[in-house]
């Protein structure tokens, strides 16, 4: 009798099994089936903005769902990012955000209002910016490796200007520095065209700008590139050597706007989401118009994950060795 009931209740799990995968498969078959909202954790109008309604564009017309924008800006984008990370985990709430998504938790440290690693699950990076590294046109340095002698040579001396202090461009003119054992004194101004505008005036002698704002000054003469800040040289400025290749190893970060689900979505929604976005970063019309100074990617989930991963440690890191805090 006993042997009996042992294939009946094999042939029970099997059914149950079986009716489960059909249920969850059912499920991403007909995600989403009503609208999903993206939480963009800035002002209307930002560079995350633009893209989401380029790519939504296209998802939608795929999907067959429309895709609603709710601005939460505030607090470093934190406001945003950690509403979404307490969000339901199935799908129709979403993030899109830039790096300061992985910055802000290294300042923050424990009082951050959510782990970009446990919280989130990725999506898909949607755009990469390379930066480059300038110096006006007058200091006498041609190269990353005459910058970090000038550096030694004259501690302090270099102005290092930012767009703020603890943003991302501060804390990256604080790795370079600290890995190279050289010292600069930073300035902080209140956006990126003041730090573009530094140093075409002299005003600073060093600094991070994306392309784009940087190309007409750099074809004047006024500024001066030591390198670009991603791991590859840039496809369209080949001419210019990555700063690792210049001899300061491990040095890779870049602006990036990315898509994240809150950290327990089923993966198969994410895959999902994650091979749409994908899809749409193959179009001409979305490479024309957002392809002007940075590199329109379309990611996997899993590649998401390991910028994220690679990001988290090498922004505690600078945080740790140099001591950069919030209110510096």
């Amino acid at each position: 009798m006993a042997n009996s009931r042992i294939p009946m209740f094999g042939s029970l799990m099997i059914a149950l099994c079986v009716s489960a995968t059909a249920q969850a498969q059912s499920g991403v078959d007909s995600y989403p089936s009503k609208p999903v909202t993206i939480v963009i954790p800035y002002v209307p109008g930002g560079s995350s903005d633009v893209e989401a309604r380029l790519y939504t564009q296209k998802i939608t017309e795929s999907l067959h769902q429309p895709f609603i924008f709710d601005y939460k800006p505030g607090a470093g984008a934190t406001i945003g990012t950690a509403f979404v990370a307490k969000a339901a985990p199935d799908g129709y709430t979403l993030l899109m955000t830039t790096a300061s998504f992985t910055v802000a938790p290294a300042l923050m440290m424990d009082k951050s209002p959510y782990d970009p690693i446990k919280d989130f699950a990725p999506i898909s990076i949607t755009t990469l910016t390379p930066d480059l590294l300038l110096v006006k046109a007058a200091l006498p340095v041609k190269s990353v490796a005459e910058y970090i002698a000038y550096a030694k040579a004259n501690p302090f001396k270099l102005n290092f200007a930012t767009s703020g202090a603890g943003g991302i461009n501060h804390l990256a003119g604080a790795w370079l520095h600290s890995t190279t054992n050289t010292k600069a004194t930073y300035i902080h101004y209140k956006g990126g065209a003041d730090v573009m505008r530094s140093l075409v005036s002299g005003e600073a002698d060093s600094g991070v700008t994306p392309p784009l704002t940087a190309i007409p000054h750099i074809k004047s003469g006024k500024v001066r590139v030591l390198g670009v800040t991603t791991s590859e040289r840039v496809k369209f400025m080949p001419e210019y050597p990555t700063v690792i290749e210049e001899g300061v190893p491990g040095y890779e970060w870049s602006q990036w706007v990315a898509v994240f689900a809150p950290g327990k979505t089923p993966p198969a929604i994410v895959n999902k989401l994650g091979a749409e976005f994908g899809k749409a970063a193959k179009l001409p019309d979305v490479i024309q118009k957002l392809e002007q100074g940075k590199l329109v990617v379309g990611s996997t989930p899993e590649q998401l994950r390991r910028l994220v991963a690679r990001e988290v440690l090498a922004w505690r890191k600078v945080v740790q060795d140099t001591g950069i805090k919030l209110e510096d």
